[in-house]
């Protein structure tokens, strides 16, 4: 079956076909280190999701009721498939999106241990028994596929996140329509042709590309049972409040964050600075848990200060590709537009700049990658207010304040907890009534204690608290959103005997 046309134009996967699709327009992956073209993929419209829903709503019935154990096994070929490819892949998700190298194969490292989780899954134990009033009577808790899952995904893990949706979804028996972002079709392309070759039954899996119109069909198409979401909190806000309002529908999402780290008086300088850098500086800032606001303890603020500004003045920003590389390009121009009106936001709000890399030196910048979307690392000082922008907005880039506290974990906390966001935070320190409090009193869906604020394991929920996410929608909370639940009770008696006292007899008038 013919991947591409023969323009060498990347098509969507629909029931298992590849097809142009009903638009006519095409859009290009462009590498965000040299500018130069990927390749070109046709653009998905309404009328190609409306297709898609149609074939996954088609396969549902035949699919669900395939075993646990027979649906995972499309996905052992997949797990397979990522770990033999596993250096070649992870160069296809630098390239596509940035991010040093390391980090490149780590997304496809995250993706396996994902596959692996979910189908492996599909031996262990699904519900519960629970004990009811009645001896002669057994009651279950069981879960049904809700149907079919719309999954829309970011560009900054191509790989990763596309299986923290989809993976579970497909074990617990749904089928699937997900669109990719359009920053990173190529990597959306090679897990289509994955699944294709696993000779997946057609219309469980169907693939998309496109941009935001394509995305909102799915969230407003009626067959639409779930949408798992993760991506800003503008998009994804919309996405809850438009599946709220449809009875019987719901929405997984993972939005943004204005994350934070605390570095407490009973620090460990070493291990914060570490965690500050690998948290402001990993993946460019652009990860939902990379750390904008370091706050920081006025009796360790100085040597903090010191130490932090020089690794961010020293901090290796590169060639993606090459190993000694910390920080990649932005994924775009329009982004590295935005990380520079916040930078000059942060100044106009009265700002102390200590590092101002955001346009990097010709000397910084490697051979051949001039037309690549370069920016560097901006931290400043900021007293802390309650009506600063800068503090409180997500820039999503290497934008990073510190604020300096003086009294208890408590002022840390508040501070911490003032912004619109929830997503992730991390404490430091050596005493572990602090970190407890943290733990119990900030306000996040991730965190972490002498760490940075960022890391998956897939074993673990992720997502967030107020304005970043409604939901888990990743590894196994991800079943939440994708099942629905059965209350099942049997009774073994010839007898009916009620709970609660209620009598089972049946009286008439004539008695």
């Amino acid at each position: 079956m013919s991947r591409t046309t023969d323009s060498a134009q990347y098509r969507h996967y629909i029931g298992g076909e590849w097809t142009d699709g009903e638009g006519t327009e095409t859009f290009e992956s462009e590498n965000p280190a040299t500018g130069e073209s990927l390749g070109e993929f046709q653009r998905g419209t309404p009328a190609d999701i409306d297709r898609a829903m149609a074939e996954a709503d088609a396969a549902f019935e035949q699919w669900r009721e395939l075993s646990y154990i027979d649906r995972a096994e499309y996905l052992w070929d997949i797990y397979h498939e990522l770990r033999d490819r596993h250096d070649e892949l992870g160069e296809i998700v630098t390239k596509e999106c940035g991010k040093e190298i390391s980090e490149g194969k780590a997304d496809v490292t995250e993706a396996w241990h994902m596959v692996e989780w979910a189908a492996g899954n599909a031996r262990h134990p699904h519900g519960d028994s629970v004990p009811s009033e009645i001896p002669s009577k057994d009651a279950y808790m069981r879960r049904k596929p809700r149907g079919v899952v719309g999954c829309i995904t970011p560009w900054n893990f191509p790989v990763a996140i596309p299986f923290w949706h989809m993976a579970v979804s497909l074990v617990e028996g749904n089928t699937v329509v997900w669109k990719p972002a359009e920053q990173t079709p190529w990597c959306g392309q090679v897990i289509a042709e994955m699944f294709e070759d696993s000779g997946i039954p057609d219309g469980v899996f169907n693939m998309v590309q496109g941009f935001g119109d394509a995305g909102n069909a799915i969230v407003e198409d009626d067959r639409t049972d779930t949408v798992l979401f993760t991506g800003s909190a503008e998009v994804g806000n919309e996405v809850a409040s438009t599946v709220g309002g449809t009875p019987g529908k719901l929405a997984a999402c993972e939005m943004g964050g204005k994350n934070g780290i605390v570095v407490t008086e009973q620090a460990d300088l070493d291990i914060a600075v570490h965690s500050a850098v690998m948290s402001s500086f990993k993946t460019t800032g652009q990860r939902c848990v990379s750390s904008e606001r370091l706050i920081v303890h006025t009796d360790v603020y100085d040597e903090f200060k010191e130490r932090f500004v020089e690794n961010a003045k020293k901090v290796a920003v590169g060639d993606p590709l090459e190993e000694n590389t910390f920080m990649g390009p932005a994924i775009e121009p329009g982004h590295v537009e935005k990380i520079q009106r916040y930078n000059d936001l942060a100044q106009q709000e009265g700002a102390n700049v200590l590092v101002d890399r955001t346009e990097l030196d010709d000397e910084e910048i490697p051979d051949g990658h001039e037309d690549g979307h370069w920016v560097g690392p901006f931290v400043y000082e900021a007293d802390y207010e309650e009506d600063l922008r800068c503090l409180k907005e997500e820039v999503f880039g290497p934008h990073v304040a510190l604020v300096e506290y003086e009294g208890d974990i408590d002022r840390a906390i508040e501070i911490h907890n003032d912004t619109p966001y929830g997503l992730a935070g991390a404490v430091i320190s050596e005493d572990y009534r602090q970190i407890h409090r943290f733990r119990d009193h900030a306000e996040i869906g991730l965190a972490y204690a002498n760490l940075p604020c960022i890391g998956a394991e897939v074993q673990l929920p992720f997502g967030g608290v107020k304005k970043s996410g409604n939901g888990y929608p990743s590894a196994r909370e991800v079943i939440e959103a994708v099942t629905e639940r059965t209350a099942f009770t049997l009774n073994n008696s010839k007898e009916i005997e009620m709970a609660q006292g209620l009598s089972a007899d049946i009286t008439t008038q004539d008695e």
